[in-house]
């Protein structure tokens, strides 16, 4: 198979290159304008891989996109290129609404158009994958769970922009019967993860002896999901999902901020017991609240669990404690981002 995966240098989009490339023989074309969080140093392992190709391109360059697709001629598509940042959206929404909105627009655009040219037994093989976030069903109250059925209430800058993304994708396919997919995921971690998200900027803070913000009282709570767990998950979708359905990916892996902080510093605890900040937990800083911070997500995944056969390897300690191994090890990786354009600074601020 041939496979375009749009975004493919950010956190998600590289974890689903290289599991593409490491364990399966699909060539796999990485399309990515690079913004600050494109790093194609987290794809140098496979970057030498003769089935890898890379097009920096801007997904609302509709003219660069045509001339991609009628180059690389792909079987399907995997669609993660997004702004993703809740806080960056707070700041600068523009960025949000072109990007999400506008580009998910001039993709498929260009790819129906791509899709219509295909003899019928391509256009019956092909796949348009849409990745997205179970940030655009709102905030749960303390009990309850989001389903695929979840009415959407979608209440930041960036999910307001997904959601709006969702809802072309699933337009395409009833007006235009383009063959799409869509997933909404739960909060990822993991190795490659750009530092201002909240686990990798806590374990670079806490490495450094900087405080460890926490928003309001830290009792937000967040379903974690390991990033290789959700890349497998995304790659059986593409493969055997049903055409117009939408798949809910969460990792059954609920806690708070708080917990979630807390068990950093117990890892880096028991990682690095020499350390002059132990216990790292004493770094902990409470800040002022995001503004409509969202109290609870948590994703039923059964139907995917159920239909698809799939299942997470990873439960929040292995995974977490995997993390901060990776960036205790990879320290030349995160200091050429921090050297870059983001230094650990709070974002949000309106």
């Amino acid at each position: 198979m041939k496979l375009i995966v749009t975004g493919g240098a950010g956190f998600i989009g590289s974890a689903v290159i290289r599991y593409l490339i490491n364990e399966t023989d699909t060539t796999v074309l990485n399309v990515d304008k690079l913004t600050y969080a494109g790093n194609l140093d987290s794809l140098v392992c496979v970057s030498d891989n003769p089935r890898y190709h890379f097009a920096q391109v801007d997904i609302c360059d509709g003219m660069a996109l045509q001339q991609t697709f009628a180059q690389f001629q792909p079987d399907a598509i995997m669609h993660l290129a997004a702004e993703s940042h809740v806080d960056r959206s707070i700041d600068g929404p523009a960025e949000f609404i072109d990007t999400n909105i506008v580009g998910t627009y001039t993709l498929l655009e260009t790819v129906r158009s791509y899709w219509q040219s295909l003899d019928s037994a391509a256009q019956a093989r092909f796949r348009f994958h849409h990745v997205s976030t179970d940030e655009v069903y709102g905030s749960l109250g303390q009990t309850g769970l989001f389903t695929e059925t979840t009415p959407y209430q979608p209440n930041s800058p960036y999910s307001a922009s997904k959601a709006a993304s969702d809802h072309l994708v699933r337009a395409w396919h009833h007006t235009y019967k383009l063959p799409v997919i869509t997933t909404n995921c739960s909060n990822n971690y993991g190795p490659y993860q750009f530092p201002e998200k909240l686990i990798p900027l806590i374990i670079l803070n806490a490495l450094e002896g900087k405080p460890l913000p926490v928003y309001g009282k830290g009792e937000n709570v967040r379903d974690w999901l390991y990033v290789d767990d959700h890349a497998h998950a995304l790659c059986l979708v593409l493969e055997q999902g049903k055409l117009g359905e939408t798949y809910n990916i969460g990792g059954h892996n609920e806690k708070t901020n708080l917990e979630v902080v807390q068990t950093v510093c117990h890892i880096l605890d028991e990682i690095l017991p020499t350390s002059k900040h132990k216990p790292h937990s004493q770094l902990i800083t409470f800040v002022t609240d995001r503004p409509g911070h969202d109290l609870r997500y948590a994703i039923d995944a059964s139907k995917i669990q159920q239909t698809l056969g799939w299942k997470q390897q990873e439960t929040f300690e292995t995974g977490l404690h995997k993390t901060v191994q990776w960036y205790l090890d990879n320290r030349e990786w995160w200091q050429r981002v921090r050297d870059g354009t983001y230094r650990g600074e709070r974002l949000g601020l309106g």
